[in-house]
């Protein structure tokens, strides 16, 4: 019976060992969960920022270009308007 006692003892105390390492290395897998939380959280912060800072797309600027050329060709048309109209002006001016 004692070496039956002894060999509980034993596993008894191989137990409190193993249960000891495994709680050591769950600690160290928490921190380094912890660590790989926050490096995710820096690097979507970083992605966000980088696609903010990337600029328009190239449809995006074709779209932009397209509208700066009409935009261009609207105050073209508004300066002839405008000379047209103050030709007309002069005209009727005269007619008093």
């Amino acid at each position: 019976m004692d070496k039956g006692f002894d060999l509980l003892e034993q596993k008894v105390r191989k137990v409190a060992e193993l249960v000891k390492r495994l709680q050591g290395e769950n600690k160290g897998l928490k921190a380094q969960l912890a660590e790989a939380q926050t490096r995710l959280k820096e690097a979507a912060t970083a992605l966000e920022n980088a696609a903010d800072d990337r600029g328009p797309s190239p449809e995006e600027r074709r779209k932009m270009e397209a509208l700066a050329h009409e935009a261009e060709g609207l105050r073209g048309e508004r300066e002839e308007i405008k000379k047209r109209m103050a030709r007309l002006i002069e005209v009727l001016e005269t007619l008093d």
